[in-house]
């Protein structure tokens, strides 16, 4: 098997380039390998595969960070144990990497009393193609979390062993401390030294969790995309977080959206913007169009005498409304392009075309006119202004 090509080198990159230098080196690429553009062509697609695998990791600040210090180890799912190639996990930040120092502390956090106590939530990013974005898809991902012990259910203590309530708390997990002070006396509630705010002695903690009645393992979850969904919009997977504590409820799962660009279209809310190039010949006579959309091509006549900028619609062509029925639109704006290195020919039936009148002063003249009158009346009123003053 190949070795894999350094990815800044894939994209042309300096090692330093700040994102927006990236993108722009993928959008170039992306557009000259794009496979409709070089249909049957392994090597073009397999140039295409390589620059989006590149701009998947360089794009993402925390997958580029692994990268550049780790190489492709960094990002090999197999490496890593969880940072896969289509997402980024955060399962170890936020509240969750609080839990632990807060049930520490204070017995299980919001389970002062040793109540039941809810799951953290986790948060994992999924990065999605423009056509997935716009369609909707499925992606299986491989989160972390807190669950529920198998062996000791929960319990924290060796299968077949006993648990016995605490005698000093009473099994509340919490014990009333009171303070003098030179204001009165104040009452406090603390956790149990005795049982560590759990309200149960534990004789033979369980071998699997050491007595804390939860792990963390790896997951793989399948999340269901809906078509439209828009760049850092959340979707949220309720119960699929981390388990709670003491028979608390699980967290949620929050899956936020993010999405590679396209090397042609570009996205306005539910509209699509397509830049299509064509020919003098074509937009002086006018042409049928073979014009790309998210369906597949379609036919446009273009009329004649179609001026550079010009930009027609194509209706329902655009993103499905991700709450309602319909569609946007596609806005194609067409770009007139100037023919380099012309032949001897093609030059002498130019200028021909310019003596019989088809792009000289002639055709301008009532244009010129009109300019010329403007700046007379300018220069009227100008003076009629200076003779009233006077």
């Amino acid at each position: 098997m190949a070795e894999k090509r350094d990815y800044y080198e894939v994209l042309g990159v300096e090692r330093g380039a700040d994102d927006d230098t990236i993108k722009k080196a993928y959008r170039r690429l992306a557009k000259k390998y794009h496979p409709d553009l070089h249909p049957g062509d392994k090597e073009a697609e397999n140039m295409f595969k390589e620059i989006n695998e590149a701009y998947e990791v360089l794009s993402d600040h925390d997958k580029r960070s692994r990268y550049d210090q780790f190489g492709h180890a960094g990002v090999d799912p197999n490496a890593q144990g969880g940072f896969g190639a289509g997402g980024f996990d955060f399962s170890n930040m936020g509240m969750g990497g609080f839990g632990d120092i807060f049930e520490s502390f204070f017995g299980g956090g919001g389970g002062r009393r040793g109540g039941p106590m809810r799951g953290d939530d986790v948060q994992y990013g999924v990065n999605i193609s423009f056509e997935e974005a716009a369609f909707g898809c499925k992606k299986e991902i491989d989160i972390k979390r807190i669950e529920v012990c198998s062996d000791c259910e929960g319990t924290g203590a060796k299968p077949g062993s006993q648990v016995n309530t605490c005698t000093v708390c009473g099994g509340t997990g919490q014990v009333r401390v009171q303070q003098r002070t030179p204001f009165g006396t104040f009452a406090s509630s603390r956790p149990c030294d005795n049982c560590g705010g759990r309200g149960q002695v534990i004789k033979e903690p369980c071998h699997t969790c050491k007595g804390k009645g939860r792990v963390r393992r790896s997951k793989k979850i399948e999340v269901s995309i809906p078509a439209g969904i828009d760049s850092g919009q959340t979707i949220s997977m309720r119960g699929q977080g981390s388990a709670g504590a003491k028979g608390g409820p699980p967290g949620d799962l929050l899956i936020t959206i993010g999405i590679r660009p396209h090397p042609i279209f570009e996205r306005q809310g539910p509209d699509v913007i397509l830049e299509f190039p064509i020919t003098i010949v074509q937009a002086s006579l006018g042409a049928e169009l073979e014009v790309p959309t998210l369906d597949g091509h379609v036919k446009y006549n273009m009329p004649a005498g179609t001026q550079d900028g010009t930009v027609f619609r194509l209706r329902g062509k655009g993103i499905p409304y991700i709450r309602s029925k319909g569609r946007g639109d596609e806005f194609v704006k067409v770009n007139v392009e100037i023919p380099k290195n012309l032949t001897e020919r093609q030059k002498e039936l130019l200028r021909e075309f310019d003596r019989t009148g088809g792009g000289s002063y002639e055709k301008n003249k009532n244009f010129l006119d009109k300019l010329k009158d403007l700046a007379n009346k300018g220069a009227k009123q100008s003076r009629k202004s200076k003779d009233a003053r006077e």
